[in-house]
């Protein structure tokens, strides 16, 4: 169902064909070579554009805790499956729900995990864990994972933040806590169009000439003790100006896209935040959260989940076809995860409840071995009976396929290192 152009490519020399980050990787060594670079310059190079080599994360946050049974970890004919059957996939042996018809054409691409489980089972705090490794305090606000892993490896830059985030989300209005305004999201309400408030009213002349008034009025205030607001104020309309001004924000306008690959992905909010995610991650953006949701299935589970996976199918499908397609997949972790799950017991409402116990994540690219399961439940989805992974687990395996020290500390304001994962292990098998 799913086919695309591969990402142009330069041909240099001799048939030699390198894509645009491979280009910026090579430009460095070159200028090294021929005399232009000195070995400082070289580091200081490799050190800003070399040190993930252009690896990306694009996070599909399925907000209110979607159903396990519905999805990933169907059980027909048991007491607790409900009326959902299984179908089967790309790769012999692994099925899911009959939801996710197009997923399943994916599967050798998928990195399945069954076990993922918490002891958080209320919304916000459940949310903040699998977004922060931590659960909140009054004391630490700790930062989200797109802005850790844009401030790792986000290209300082770059005319484009380093962080997006489509759609809104119940619990989703965290963001860089104690790493600053630098590294808080972009968020967009919907894809589709160019983000509100973005285009220029005036000339650019005379919007700089407004920007500097504004610096001198702010220089005022910040005399009189309000240094920080100022600072952080004047952070975040530099990265505005320079990103509104830049010609990079026709990422942003789909219409650039063939008609054929808008259809592959649909036409809904969520195949529109999907394309949209590609495109950014395709010119320089590090991470993408696309919400979808809310999967808070109390009543009518059945029903309601085969409406949600019914907007999720086919742009999750056509995402990872279309980044394999184009050279991104390698290098794009493209990680499917929610809150927690859903009650293996169906309610009076035919619905499930809250169940942290026990749920499912998948991973793709970034060097996951696709095509297997990590985990089990038994035979009703009530208990983890092989390999559990806990959320410690989950970002740190994350980390790792980023390239990321998960024991690198962040100092809180008030004097606290902070890890950037604590506890867990990576998972070993995700990499075969």
């Amino acid at each position: 169902m799913f086919a695309f152009h591969r990402q142009t490519s330069i041909t240099l020399g001799r048939g030699t064909q390198m894509n645009r980050r491979e280009v910026l990787r090579a430009i460095p060594l070159a200028a090294a070579s021929a005399g232009l670079l000195s070995w400082t310059d070289l580091v200081t190079l490799q050190a800003e554009d070399l040190r993930k080599r252009g690896k990306a994360c694009i996070l599909l946050w399925m907000g209110g805790g979607p159903s396990q049974f519905e999805t990933w970890s169907p059980k027909p004919g048991t007491s607790t499956g409900g009326e959902t059957k299984a179908i089967e996939t790309s790769v012999a042996g692994i099925q899911i729900s009959e939801n996710m018809p197009n997923v399943a054409k994916q599967m050798q691409e998928i990195c399945l995990i069954r076990s993922m489980n918490s002891r958080e089972g209320a919304h916000p705090r459940a949310t903040y864990l699998m977004h922060t490794g931590y659960l909140p305090t009054s004391s630490v606000k700790y930062p989200t994972l797109g802005s850790l892993v844009s401030k790792e490896i986000g290209d300082a830059t770059s005319e484009l933040p380093s962080f997006v985030r489509i759609g809104l989300g119940r619990g989703l209005d965290g963001g860089a806590g104690l790493l600053g305004v630098d590294f808080d999201p972009f968020s967009l309400q919907a894809a589709g169009r160019l983000p509100d408030n973005t285009a220029l009213t005036t000339s650019e002349t005379r919007f700089d000439r407004r920007l500097r008034l504004l610096s001198q009025i702010e220089g005022d205030y910040a005399q009189q003790g309000g240094r920080q607001v100022v600072s952080d104020h004047q952070k975040v309309y530099a990265q505005t100006a320079k990103m509104i001004k830049s010609p990079e924000m026709k990422t942003f306008e789909l219409s650039g896209e063939s008609a054929k690959t808008r259809e592959a992905y649909g036409s809904s909010n969520f195949g529109k935040g999907c394309l949209l995610a590609r495109r950014l991650i395709e010119s320089g953006v590090t991470f993408v959260e696309v919400t979808h949701g809310n999967w808070d299935t109390h009543d009518d589970n059945f029903a309601r989940s085969k409406e949600l996976c019914g907007g999720m199918d086919q742009p999750y499908a056509a995402l990872l076809a279309d980044l394999k397609a184009r050279g991104l997949l390698d290098s794009t972790l493209v990680v499917w995860m929610g809150e927690f799950g859903r009650t293996p017991r169906v309610n009076p409402r035919a619905g499930r409840d809250h169940y942290p116990k026990a749920f499912s994540v998948a991973l793709s690219g970034c060097g996951v071995k696709g095509g297997q399961v990590i985990g089990a439940t038994n035979k009703t989805g009530e208990e983890v009976t092989d390999k559990p992974v806990g959320v410690s687990d989950l970002l740190r395996t994350i980390c790792h396929r980023l390239e990321i020290d998960a024991d690198k500390e962040n100092m809180s304001s008030i004097g606290r290192p902070i890890k950037l994962v604590d506890g867990g292990e990576v998972i070993q098998e995700v990499a075969g």
